[in-house]
């Protein structure tokens, strides 16, 4: 038995191709260095959701269809206006992501064609839930979406109140295509396990977001800034890691269930650290990143990943630390849709068997005055 479901194939995908030994991810056949180079979130989120990158007017199309779908309704909004501002994001998010199936009429309609416009919604959706809430709880009223920007810079656009600059956009557009899809990661697969039961779109991707919200999942390039916050200054780096080894302690950020190599979403995220946290003025940020990174690998042997460098990345640009996690789910939403369309497209009940490891099934029944 593999523990964890380790190398254990779970089932067919045509979405996203991992090599861990070569730290390869690719979406549709396309590698995320070519991607993260030239495609933009709009045209990765057709590729996932169609199996191909578009034509130009298959691009104005679906661009023109998210960008149409960004406003949540108005009774999800008064509802989160009744929260308590100490909500954790992600409690939030799964909560009113579920309250969304309420007020789609196409909720129960499980015909391809409506599945597929529920996944442009919620993926729209996601952004606005995630930037309203943040608002809300700084006294701030929402900022309503525009129809004329990216779904990057409409991200960055609802969350501060003011345009962003066209870096934090290219940034912001990156990250989004990084963290898109990921195969059966845990919240997909939970994701899969529950639209498996033909139950509706809504409450397959509420079933990820539960699974995100689990710090083993999502929440690590939170610990990382936190981590980061502490150490305080570069010169503190080296007493500080070498603390944690001597405790027996995990740094985050590092290692990775299937890459044995350098995760190649870190590799771009490297690289925006660096010219964010120069940019900003905040160079410290990223020194103390790059010579934890040049610790672990010296000494453990580990590599970063996608949690590590996005930790800086997403600080630098004035991201709580708290809607890293959100914004994860923001992008993802992308890949979990994908998924649930291609479960629902060949179904079979994800019903899996365990090993039992329990008493031999011969116990006698003894009535309870006598145990």
């Amino acid at each position: 038995m593999n523990a964890g479901l380790e190398d254990v194939i779970a089932g067919e995908s045509g979405i996203c191709y991992i090599d861990g030994e070569k730290g390869v991810l690719a979406y549709r056949g396309y590698n995320i260095h070519e991607l993260a180079g030239n495609s933009t979130f709009e045209e990765t989120c057709h590729l996932l959701w169609f199996g191909r990158l578009p034509k130009p007017a298959e691009l104005d199309d679906t661009t023109k269809k998210l960008k149409s779908a960004r406003a949540v309704p108005q009774q999800v909004i008064d509802f989160m206006k009744t929260l308590p501002k100490k909500a954790l994001p992600m409690e939030v998010l799964r909560t009113t992501v579920s309250m969304l199936s309420m007020f789609d009429p196409e909720t129960e309609d499980m015909s391809p064609e409506a599945n597929l416009r529920k996944t442009i919604r919620l993926t729209a959706q996601t952004a606005t839930i995630v930037t309203a809430f943040d608002r809300m709880r700084n006294g701030k009223d929402p900022v309503a979406p525009r129809a004329d920007l990216s779904h990057a810079a409409n991200f960055a656009y609802m969350l501060n109140g003011t345009l962003p600059n066209e870096t934090m956009t290219k940034a912001l557009d990156i990250a989004l295509i990084l963290h898109a899809d990921h195969e059966l990661n845990a919240s997909t697969f939970a994701g899969r396990v529950t639209a498996a039961t033909l139950s509706d779109i809504y409450s397959a991707v509420t079933s990820a977001i539960g699974a995100l919200k689990g710090p083993l999942h999502g929440g690590a390039n939170e610990a990382v800034m936190r981590m980061l916050k502490q150490i305080g200054e570069p010169s503190r780096v080296d007493a500080y890691v070498h603390d944690l080894f001597a405790q027996k302690k995990k740094l985050p950020g590092f290692g990775h269930r299937v890459y044995h190599t350098e995760d190649p979403r870190a590799t771009h995220l490297r690289r925006m650290s660096k010219e964010l946290c120069d940019r900003a003025g905040q160079s410290k940020w990223y020194e103390m990143s790059a010579r934890i990174e040049e610790i672990m690998k010296s000494e453990k042997k580990l590599n970063a990943n996608v949690d590590f460098y996005s930790a800086t990345t997403y600080h630098v640009i004035g991201m709580p630390i708290d809607l890293f996690t959100p914004f994860f789910a923001v992008s993802r939403m992308s890949g979990w849709t994908a998924h649930i369309l291609e479960q629902y497209s060949n179904n079979r009940l994800i019903r899996p068997r365990a090993e039992y490891i329990g008493p031999a099934p011969d116990l006698k029944w003894v009535p309870v005055n006598q145990r």
